[in-house]
């Protein structure tokens, strides 16, 4: 079969295209006939060497796909042959950026005939980690205040919907004009131009904008100096929940921003939580169940062919989309 390879870490050019050995089911497992993949920022870092659970190469990337089952593990009862299903790895294992991958049970969900496998293939990464951090770590309610860094991204354009399918105010920050207009189509309440503003200009704003008390959730996907300021929006017992730092910066904090407030931080890291016990698939169902409602729109920026990787990792790299970036194996 096809895969996406690297076998030295470097720029988007060292993905290429290699024939490897099909897939056997080991007990527990079953086989997918990939269709599509999403394209994360971790497979990005794990190109350039920068992501810490990345490996080393020979790498397959891919850390989330949907397809159809074309052979069972032994035990495997829960599934059939031809079955549609979406499904995630751990640590770039067994790597979405293929014609197929095998893949435990547990990390696997079954979808209904009528769902999308495109958009189906984007839900176990950028979906799932913005309804966790929204859902179980933010506790979000109706009625809260959401502020939502990098909002055009896989992960923001998702925590927006998301947000407001609970009753949450949103606001949203994007990075240009045109992400901002494409921010609020998505039900966004407030949406805020990062690049246009200073950090202090921004924070003033989200403060304006909450009558001076802050954000009850932020969730923040920069890192860097942002996380500084989500840490200063927060309001009183406020969360907020860091799960990339796209900056590859450190972030510099004052204490004195966040315990006088009784803020909590919380970090959040998918394939880790995975391989610590946390089992996806009632949320994943939640969101199937969900986007198959039409509750949720799943915005596809672009879609790329196998050939075409080096292409969607200069397009993720340059922020250039406005949702999530994928990967098909029939292009």
């Amino acid at each position: 079969m096809r895969a996406v390879r690297v076998d030295s870490f470097g720029g988007p050019e060292v993905l290429r295209v290699v024939d490897v050995p099909d897939p056997v089911p080991g007990p527990g497992q079953v086989v997918v006939q990939i269709e599509a993949a999403g394209v994360n920022r971790a497979d990005a870092l794990t190109r350039a060497g920068h992501y810490h659970r990345g490996g080393k190469p020979p790498l397959v990337l891919g850390l989330e796909g949907a397809g159809v089952v074309v052979a069972l593990g032994e035990g495997v009862e829960d599934f059939r042959i031809g079955q549609k299903v979406l499904a995630t790895g751990a640590a770039n294992a067994p790597g979405f950026y293929a014609e197929k991958a095998a893949v435990a049970v547990e990390r696997t969900v079954a979808l209904p005939d009528d769902l999308d496998l495109v958009q189906a293939a984007a839900l176990p990464i950028a979906w799932l980690s913005a309804w966790y951090c929204l859902h179980h770590l933010g506790r979000i309610e109706s009625g809260h205040t959401v502020l939502v860094h990098a909002a055009a991204s896989g992960v923001g354009s998702a925590a927006v919907q998301i947000a407001k399918d609970a009753g949450a105010r949103v606001i949203a920050a994007a990075g240009s004009p045109a992400k901002t207009e494409w921010v609020a189509k998505l039900g966004a309440d407030e949406v805020l131009d990062s690049r246009a503003l200073t950090q202090e200009q921004l924070l003033a704003r989200v403060m304006d904008l909450t009558d001076g008390q802050g954000a009850d959730v932020v969730l923040d996907t920069v890192g860097g100096e942002v996380f500084a300021l989500s840490l200063k929006a927060a309001a009183f017992g406020g969360r907020v929940v860091a799960l990339a730092n796209v900056a590859l910066q450190p972030s510099t904090i004052d204490t004195r921003d966040f315990y006088p407030k009784n803020v909590s931080i919380h970090g959040y890291q998918s394939t880790s939580l995975m391989e610590h016990g946390y089992d996806p698939r009632g949320d994943l169902e939640q969101l199937v169940a969900r986007a198959a409602q039409g509750a949720f729109e799943v915005p596809v920026d672009s879609v790329f062919s196998l050939e075409d990787a080096p292409a969607a990792h200069q397009r993720l790299e340059a922020r250039a989309n406005c949702g999530k970036i994928m990967i098909s194996t029939t292009l």
